[in-house]
């Protein structure tokens, strides 16, 4: 990952980029994550750190298109993105471009510029960005060729400039020349916390500088808490042009704020101004609109559609919905076989939501009459809930609700619930607008349902395809785990088996490419050849040489990892054979480890003709050999010969009495390692005296 960190920086200051964002395809996803962002903070890149390849958005666009693009005004970036248009509603110009190797494409980068960029990328900058594409695939094909990919790390890297750092004399000089002017000035690092504001600019804000210092202004000032102070902000960062606004201090003191940016963060002129801030806009009813709400709101519809399962759905309520209304409580319900079961929560007790779940739709509750009569209910006080519902509940702390049904073709799936602390009225336009979010809601979750069911469905399959349990064979301890991976990876191909094959054993795992019911279903297949050619002694070079046969033969455009080892017990040896698998550990039993080296195979379903070398090497009696899938040492961003060799380590210094507690403890340590995005299969193998 250090590689493509130097690569980006050297792009953005080659073409004169403000901002650059590096997006990989993990393998067998459909799903871009964003791994690198140049030049734009975290703050601003969350709406779009992960992208459906399906999108209508930069990088798939170019993806699918195979060439470099470029949009050269905000009206072509609405026009060709109109879903980026909404999340990021500033003038800039883009370009995008796809990592295309001879077999598939990689992922993709996109590269912002001011508008006051020519209206044409120069030669220049088109054979940078060329050059920079060609560096990167071939970065990835180095990756996969060593058997490690280079995926993704779990959240985005954002590399940030902070600047040059000036002497001693200089800051002093500057420090006291803006301490000595009469108007406030303060500075902003690119992701917005104030790292220096002058004395005439904390006696115009009225907070004190150590309160300030190192906070957001949106944050540490209550009354810049609005969606215009932070609009400013991100257009700043985003066209790298000087923005404006004015805001009140309470009670009545207008305050002109200018924002002049540039790569390394943003210089704020703070002056008195006799210009009040813009009105809130008053439609022709004379109802102030819910500007906060309706940012929010477009936000959101961003969110949801990237929302791949309920708890994506859930998160995105609980941290746009939410916050936006200012709401206190938040339940979301579904409704299945005649019943409203909790999906999530937020301000509620598990305790004191226990009595809902599993209501019956027939009861005569807020929720349920709202949900089947696909009305919503407002009560803007707890006597107006009381009077039409007298045996209604009340949270201790509840003075005022929204019941939203969640229906999609007329069809009732769900419903959210909104309480709030204080009582308040619900006038017509609020009441529009969160109907417009139940609508967004609801098909959300419609497909998050779906989404979750049949990924439900892939994984019991992928379940019921593993061994149950582990055959008993006389001279041998055995200790097998399988762990689902994180989001949007909870099935896969990962396997393992244990054949019996007296006078010797057979041991197999493998890694089937993808997370989804075809590779699951081809695991199946995978393992149901391996092991019947173990049942009649095929050795474990001509056993992966038949499988890779098998596997190039059905043209599942999917490849897979797979290691092979027959154990002889009685001489105390065993013979590996790996296709692109992980290097297995043994750990001798004195304690030292070692990482085995059997000699490479190519992965299996790559070349049909490939012949699998055999490694022989000694296995006495209380011996521990260790075969694992990837998920178990892969760090997203860190090498993963490092990762086996601080495995191997850590086994050396663990007790080991009990296989299945050691099983238990190596799967535990992985976890707590670092957040992991795969499928684990952990397979433990100890011959006795």
């Amino acid at each position: 990952m250090k590689r493509l960190e130097r690569l980006m920086t050297a792009l953005t200051r080659e073409t004169g980029a403000s901002a650059g964002l590096l997006y990989l395809l993990p393998p067998g996803e459909r799903t871009l994550w964003l791994a690198l962002a140049e030049g734009i903070p975290e703050r601003i890149t969350a709406p779009v750190d992960r992208v459906s390849v399906d999108a209508v958005s930069p990088v798939p666009d170019c993806m699918r298109q195979g060439r470099l693009l470029w949009r050269s005004s905000r009206e072509q970036v609405a026009r060709h993105y109109p879903q980026l248009g909404l999340v990021v509603p500033y003038d800039f110009m883009l370009a995008a471009a796809p990592f295309t190797s001879d077999t598939a494409v990689k992922g993709g980068v996109a590269l912002l510029w001011p508008v006051k960029h020519p209206p044409q990328l120069s030669s220049h900058q088109r054979e940078a960005i060329t050059m920079f594409c060609e560096d990167v695939v071939m970065l990835l094909k180095r990756s996969d060729d060593r058997g490690s990919p280079l995926l993704p790390p779990a959240e985005p890297l954002h590399l940030l400039s902070h600047g040059d750092e000036a002497d001693r004399a200089w800051a002093l000089a500057a420090l006291r020349c803006a301490e000595r002017l009469p108007f406030g000035c303060c500075a902003l690092d690119l992701e917005g916390r104030i790292t220096y504001i002058n004395s005439a600019g904390i006696d115009l804000v009225g907070a004190d500088g150590v309160s300030l210092t190192g906070a957001r202004p949106f944050d540490a000032l209550p009354w810049l808490r609005t969606p215009v102070p932070g609009d400013c902000y991100r257009a700043a960062v985003v066209t790298r042009q000087p923005t404006s606004f004015i805001a009140v201090r309470p009670p009545d003191t207008p305050l002109r704020f200018e924002l002049y940016p540039d790569d390394s963060g943003i210089s704020v002129h703070i002056t008195p101004s006799t210009k009040p801030p813009e009105a809130v806009p008053v439609p022709p009813s004379g109802e102030p609109t819910d500007a906060p709400a309706l940012y929010q709101l477009m936000h959101l519809a961003a969110t949801l559609t990237e929302a791949l399962n309920v708890q994506d759905v859930t998160t995105a309520i609980r941290e746009q919905i939410v916050p936006a209304f200012e709401a206190q409580g938040m339940v979301l319900m579904s409704a299945e076989e005649g019943r409203l079961h909790i999906l999530g929560h937020q301000g509620y007790s598990a305790d004191y939501l226990s009595r809902f779940d599993d209501t019956p739709l027939a009861a005569d509750t807020p929720t349920t009459r709202s949900l089947t009569a696909g009305e919503p209910a407002f009560f803007s006080t707890f006597d107006d809930l009381k009077w039409a519902y007298p045996d209604a509940p009340r949270h201790e702390t509840r003075n005022a609700w929204a019941f939203l049904p969640l229906t999609v073709s007329d069809r009732p799936i769900g419903s959210l619930v909104l309480s709030f602390n204080d009582p308040r009225p619900f006038p017509p336009a609020r009441r529009a607008l969160l109907s417009s979010v139940t609508g967004l809601i609801a098909e959300a979750l419609d497909r998050a349902r779906l989404y979750d069911t049949k990924h439900a469905l892939a994984h019991s399959l992928q379940c019921s395809l593993l061994p149950h349990t582990l055959p008993r064979i006389d001279g041998l301890e055995a200790a097998a785990r399988y762990r689902p991976g994180g989001r949007g990876m909870d099935i896969g191909g990962d396997f393992y088996d244990l054949i019996r094959v007296p006078p010797t054993a057979t041991a197999a795992i493998g890694d089937v490419q993808g997370h989804n019911a075809t590779a699951a279903a081809l695991m199946g297949q995978v393992r149901t050849a391996v092991h019947a050619h173990a049942t009649v002694g095929t050795s474990p070079g001509e056993l992966l040489t038949r499988t890779n046969q098998l596997l190039t033969d059905l043209d599942a455009d999917l490849f897979a990892s797979c290691l092979i080892a027959n154990l002889d017990l009685a001489h105390h040896r065993a013979r590996i054979a790996s296709a692109g698998h992980p290097l297995p550990l043994l750990r001798h039993p004195d304690g030292h480890t070692e990482v085995l080296r059997p000699q490479p195979g190519l992965l299996l379903g790559i070349d049909p003709d490939i012949d699998y070398p055999t490694t022989d090497i000694s296995f006495p009696p209380g011996a521990v050999l260790v075969l694992y899938t990837d998920g178990l040492v892969e760090i997203p961003g860190t090498d993963i010969g490092d990762t086996t060799d601080a495995l191997a380590r850590h086994l050396a210094e663990t007790p080991c009495q009990n296989l299945d507690d050691l099983a238990d403890h190596l799967v535990r340590h992985a976890q707590r390692s670092a957040p992991r995005y795969d499928d684990i299969a952990l397979l433990l193998l100890r011959p006795t005296r």
